[in-house]
């Protein structure tokens, strides 16, 4: 029985817009209408660049831990643990010696998120 087109898999799906967003850090999106969803594979010791965008974004973690850091606070986080991230405020993610695997969710949509390259696009870096 093949899969319907509306089910997809967090890993190596074949539809995924594919960025690499930073050294070690490559996404595989997943753009909708009204909201996209990023499965994001940070390798060990990798560091995001610390920027903002105008969209909400949620993040969970699934695999492996890191620290997210967001404004002024730095959190550590494992697996089942999920956060929120209004437009406008920075933040970044630095991961420990078994990297990490999340998923972050986009509204609206980043434009320049669909299609594939890489970097954080126009997010505002060191904001």
């Amino acid at each position: 029985m093949s899969k319907a087109d509306w089910v997809f898999s967090l890993k190596n799906d074949p539809r995924a817009v594919v960025r690499t967003l930073a050294e070690g850090i490559e996404a595989s999106i997943f753009p909708g209408e009204h909201a996209m969803l990023s499965v994001v594979k940070l390798a060990p010791h990798s560091r995001g660049t610390s920027h903002s965008h105008p969209e909400e974004q949620w993040g969970v973690m699934l695999e492996g831990s890191c620290t997210r850091i967001q404004g002024d606070e730095a959190v550590e986080v494992k697996p089942g643990d999920f956060w929120h991230t209004p437009g406008g405020v920075t933040h970044t993610i630095v991961t420990g010696p078994e990297g990490a695997v999340l998923i972050d969710i986009f509204s609206p949509p980043r434009e320049e998120y669909k299609k594939a390259g890489s970097g954080f696009g126009n997010a505002k870096i060191g904001q």
